[in-house]
């Protein structure tokens, strides 16, 4: 998993995408943090990508760097410790300007049953399940 989140740390950006009933949903992101072992993403309780993960949890981010990209997919489940927000914060001091632990409306989810699989143009893919 530590691969999985340098690779997405490394290229900033990531999309993340949802569904919001039968449409799909695509939007960026960049917040990529492990925390006891699990790979966490956070967002805000207030956005629409809060209310589709909590309607349906499956849902699948992509990256690119370079002329490889990555591709994960799983359940995201909200993890609604103090804890689990605040390490987050700290691993993202420019989040702190817009979120607190305690504002009632960061929101960060784990993934569970995930799958991430590397591609490239000139490898063969590679998986990685946690």
């Amino acid at each position: 998993m530590e691969r999985v989140v340098q690779f997405l740390k490394e290229a900033e950006v990531y999309y993340l995408a949802t569904v919001d009933g039968d449409q799909p949903r695509v939007r960026p992101f960049g917040t990529a943090h492990v925390f006891e072992g699990k790979l966490y993403i956070q967002t805000g309780k207030s956005k629409d990508v809060s209310k589709q993960l909590h309607a349906n949890p499956k849902a699948e981010i992509c990256a690119c760097k370079g002329g490889d990209w990555l591709r994960v997919s799983g359940r995201l489940i909200e993890d609604d410790r103090r804890e689990a927000r605040q390490s987050m914060l700290d691993a993202y001091p420019s989040l702190q300007g817009m979120y607190s632990a305690d504002d009632g409306n960061t929101e960060v989810l784990y993934f569970e049953d995930a799958t991430a699989t590397f591609f490239s143009f000139t490898k063969a893919p590679e998986v990685i399940r946690f």
